[in-house]
């Protein structure tokens, strides 16, 4: 019979194989995630849209807060993030936002957090700490490359020029140079202004736009086939995805497959991997 006589050489021994299990456990389930990831467009970098719902202040400021989860998210990535459009809240927070994210597999990581993301708090514009339900909505959808071909006929568009505001610094302000673009068969509407450029922001505008479209005529053509199930249903503005109360208790919770998590902050912080990870088994 083996024996390790020596305690101090058993207890590295015992490291050792630990390591190497945590790092093929890694492995195995980064391989299976990547499986999940099967689509054509999974690989892509995306567009990620945010939009506060009805309750002013409330949910513009919750709004702003699932922006900051997601960027958070990408910073842990190494990811590159591009801030396409802004348009900020009167008292805080932001009525709706564009963002890019430059990174692999980003549309395979990102594409179920599209819904309704639900919060439920004391409100901190609230003089009286009443409880609030604030509501805003996420759309991801992916960056299509020049391989995918997209016909937009010149006279479907409507174009418009606006003066940008938010974020972007002095000049940007001083020029009509932001750009809204609106798909006049679908009533898609794409806008951008995180450029000095009227012309760069146009040429990011109908980039944007052909994803739009792209992402939009795959969702009719998975209705028509009937390849949607329950569980894949296209997620429109009345469907919840996820709550997220932090009063009177802590607790996130995925309403498709009931994973939850009562570590609230880490989360809004950007750690919503797991939450990802149950997502894509949908």
């Amino acid at each position: 019979m083996y024996r390790i006589s020596n305690s101090e050489n058993n207890q590295d021994y015992l490291k050792q194989i630990l390591f190497e299990s945590e790092n093929l456990f890694e492995k195995s389930n980064k391989s299976r995630l990547e499986n999940l990831m099967n689509e054509n467009t999974d690989p892509n970098n995306i567009f990620l849209e945010i939009h506060a719902g009805a309750g002013g202040t409330e949910s513009q400021d919750w709004a702003e807060m699932l922006a900051r989860m997601y960027i958070r998210w990408a910073e842990k990535k190494d990811c590159k993030i591009s801030l396409i459009q802004e348009t900020r809240g009167e008292e805080a927070g932001i009525k709706s936002t564009t963002i890019k994210f430059d990174m692999n597999y980003a549309y395979g990581w990102l594409k179920r957090e599209s819904g309704i993301h639900r919060l439920v708090r004391i409100s901190p514009f609230d003089s009286n700490k009443r409880r609030h339900t604030s509501f805003a909505s996420v759309w991801v959808y992916p960056e299509i490359d020049d391989k995918i071909e997209i016909d937009i006929k010149e006279s479907d568009l409507r174009i418009d020029t606006y003066r940008a505001s938010g974020a972007g610094g002095q000049h940007v302000n001083t020029t009509d140079s932001a750009i809204r673009i609106m798909h006049i068969p679908t009533q898609i509407v794409v806008q951008c202004q995180n450029d000095r450029s009227q012309h760069k922001n146009k040429s990011t505008a109908l980039k944007m736009l052909k994803s739009r479209i792209y992402e939009y005529e795959i969702q009719k053509r998975k209705e028509k086939e009937n390849l949607i199930n329950n569980q894949k249903k296209q997620i429109g503005w009345g469907s919840q995805i996820r709550s997220y109360v932090l009063h009177p208790y802590k607790l996130i919770k995925d309403l498709r497959n009931n994973y939850e998590s009562s570590n609230v902050s880490d989360i809004l912080d950007g750690e919503i991997d797991k939450f990802l990870e149950h997502s894509l088994s949908l």
